[in-house]
């Protein structure tokens, strides 16, 4: 296993890089890059990232400075590269590239930024005057929380129904389950998390729950419980939209796994051997179906703190990565962009490994030594 587990580790290096650089050149080829945002914005034609999104910093402050220091500069009837350049003198282009990095050849700014990288040196963000790794950690901590409580409720719900639902397969409960599973998985996330806002977060019916962050005002000066309740209380709606719209898939994979493990010729051995029901679920099915199910965590992990936490973190007004990548995106703030890539690529090849050695622990017969990697 150790060795299985050192070569796994190398092979991060060679995955990383590759991720980097496909992403990378297909970036800096997109159009509407930093370079060409600033022109339209000294030009008349663009929107500062004050106006483009609330809740940002500093960003439109930064932005604005930068703009108002280099529009000073601008002619007229000069063509550029640049989309909307007209007007804007050549030396002020230039200016406006040096300032971005974007005046040298891609190759050298790969390599810079591989360099960098290595050193866990992730720059400083176009639009606001910090450190991108100081961005990330201080988003980093909503992100985690609303993950690891989503997938943990999640698991906890999904398996023990899916369990269910197997052993009473084609009852009138597994029908009833499984309508209200596919309604769930049916209903969008952000479509569900609307819903819950409308009914309970006083957007017309009741203000039971709090609307915005994961803390209220003045929590600093809470007591210990008070801060947990009101913690957990700013995660009722958020997370409940999470775990509606994401148990489905799982709930319904652990009960195809149970169904087609309970059909094997060993069940009916044990059977046959006077075990009990208990003792041949859980101490033979078990752990067999449970192996595609925990193979699947990882993805589901990944998918929970970026791609989904997005919507969330919009509607609910949680500074977290989800929202921080997505607003990089749209500015084509490259730091914060390819930060935020590198640190979820990185996370998602080690849950990877964790994945493997959770593997070998539920089922000890797993033999990772004789693996190809």
């Amino acid at each position: 296993m150790l060795a299985y587990l050192i070569r796994r580790l190398l092979l991060i290096v060679p995955t990383l890089l590759g991720i980097m650089t496909v992403n990378f050149f297909i970036i800096q080829i997109v159009p509407g890059g930093p370079v060409e945002q600033m022109v339209a914005l000294l030009s008349g034609h663009g929107v500062s990232s004050t106006e483009r999104f609330s809740g940002g910093g500093n960003s439109g402050e930064t932005m604005n400075g930068q703009s108002n220091s280099l529009r000073s500069d601008t002619t007229s009837n000069t063509s550029s590269k640049y989309r909307g350049a007209r007007g804007l003198s050549p030396d002020l282009i230039v200016e406006i590239e040096k300032m971005y990095g974007m005046d040298q050849p891609i190759h050298i700014r790969f390599l810079k930024m591989l360099k960098s990288y290595v050193t866990f040196d992730f720059g400083q963000s176009f639009y606001q005057d910090r450190k991108v790794v100081d961005l990330v950690l201080d988003k980093m901590p909503v992100s985690i929380s609303l993950g690891l409580w989503t997938t943990l409720l999640i698991y906890a719900i999904s398996i023990p129904l899916g369990i269910t639902k197997a052993v009473r397969d084609g009852s009138r409960f597994d029908a009833i389950t499984s309508t209200v599973v596919t309604i769930g998985y049916a209903i969008p996330i952000f479509l569900f998390a609307l819903l819950l806002i409308i009914l309970f977060a006083g957007g017309r019916y009741f203000t039971w729950f709090p609307l915005r962050g994961l803390a209220s005002e003045g929590w600093e000066d809470f007591d210990t419980l008070h801060k947990i309740i009101d913690y957990l209380w700013h995660l009722v709606l958020p997370i409940t939209a999470y775990v509606v719209s994401g148990f489905a898939t799982l709930t319904m994979l652990t009960k195809n796994s149970f169904i087609d493990q309970i059909g094997m010729q060993y069940v009916m051995t044990a059977r046959s051997k006077g075990l009990s029901e208990n003792r041949v679920l859980y101490g033979h099915v078990f752990r067999n179906a449970m192996l595609i199910v925990i193979a699947g965590f990882p993805s589901a992990f990944i998918s929970i703190l970026f791609a989904g936490s997005i919507f969330i973190e919009i509607l609910f007004s949680l500074d977290g990565m989800g929202l921080l990548g997505y607003e990089a995106a749209i500015s084509r703030d490259y730091p914060i962009m390819f930060a935020s890539l590198y640190f979820f690529s990185l996370l998602g090849l080690v849950l990877g490994i964790i994945s493997d050695l959770t593997y070998a622990f539920v089922d000890p017969r797993i033999d990772f030594e004789s693996r190809e990697v």
